[in-house]
């Protein structure tokens, strides 16, 4: 039997290669795009499991003959420009990619006659700011956007929906909470925290850390719940249709920064570092994941130390090498 084909926008990013791990896993034949700008390291994870082509998402002549040429079964749009805080120093670029590359391979999706999927992959940053400020969102709370990638992400679920409506093409939406966990870059909070203990350890950073905003409070999920949500979306999701993948629970950045310190035998000092505060900062988020687990059987396996103490170990080996 003909193994069923997976095409992975963004397959070397930190979401990506865990995703393409699990379809490979389930019996897939994955392939996906890759970016000049990813990491090597991520790259040599994959060889051997997945079918990697060179792909900037921009260029809409280049989607439409590496996609059709895969001719997939499924897709899984992944690839974006995913930093809220770098979103406001670069709001083009971000747009670019996240609106117009988001039209390249859903126009390229078109007419393949094979697909049975396209898996958008989107955002809670979508919800902005919201009242009660402490209420938990379902999928049809409205959009309010303050950064330009949450308005860049509002705008590719639109242009989804459309392509839903007047294509046909089975799009359905995972509409994403924060996740963490190994092998995610520095520019986010866990691994930020992270590393930075992870240098201090070894004696290569003195014993300060430097934090933003420690009040915020997020529904952290860890990476690997959040692919199987995805694999769970592939097969069961409903065209049309947006999921919240999420861990129903808000945490304060404060719990997680003394989480982590509790892991690392050193003592250390933080210091609070108003430069690294974000602009329109979301204060609470908190998603209801009933939905997906009521349709889709997805459950969280994860808790939030594992979480912790997988990714720290990863930035110790890290520092190490």
């Amino acid at each position: 039997m003909t193994k069923q084909r997976v095409f992975i926008t963004g397959i070397a990013g930190f979401v990506g290669r865990y995703l393409a791990e699990e379809l490979w896993q389930e019996g897939y034949q994955v392939g996906g795009s890759i970016h000049e700008e990813d990491p090597q390291e991520n790259i040599a994870f994959l060889k051997g499991k997945a079918s990697l082509v060179p792909l900037n998402i921009l260029d809409q002549k280049r989607c439409q003959q590496i996609i059709a040429k895969f001719n997939p079964h499924y897709i899984f749009h992944l690839a974006a420009f995913s930093s809220v805080g770098r979103s406001f120093g670069q709001e083009r670029l971000t747009y670019q990619v996240n609106f117009d590359g988001t039209l390249n391979i859903l126009q390229a999706a078109v007419g393949l006659k094979l697909l049975r999927k396209f898996v958008y992959i989107s955002s809670a940053e979508c919800y902005g700011q919201f009242r009660p400020q402490h209420k938990t969102l379902t999928e049809e709370q409205s959009f309010n956007p303050l950064s330009p990638y949450a308005v860049s992400k509002v705008a590719a679920e639109y242009a989804c929906r459309f392509y839903w409506h007047r294509h046909k093409l089975p799009v359905t939406v995972a509409r994403s909470f924060n996740h963490s966990g190994p092998g995610q870059n520095e520019n986010f909070v866990i691994p930020s925290f992270a590393k930075q203990i992870a240098l201090i350890e070894k004696g290569k950073a003195k014993p300060i850390m430097h934090v933003g905003n420690l009040a915020v409070k997020r529904d952290l999920s860890d990476v690997r719940d959040i692919v199987k949500g995805y694999y769970l979306l592939m097969q069961k999701g409903r065209p049309g249709q947006a999921y919240h993948f999420c861990s129903g629970k808000a945490v304060a950045i404060e719990t997680v920064l003394k989480g982590l310190l509790k892991l690392s035998p050193k003592k250390i000092t933080v210091k609070i570092d108003k430069k690294r505060f974000r602009q329109n900062d979301i204060p609470y988020l908190r998603g209801d994941n009933k939905k997906a687990g009521r349709e889709l059987g997805y459950n969280i396996r994860y808790n939030l130390k594992t979480t912790l103490l997988d990714t720290l170990n990863y930035w110790r080996k890290k520092v190490e090498e």
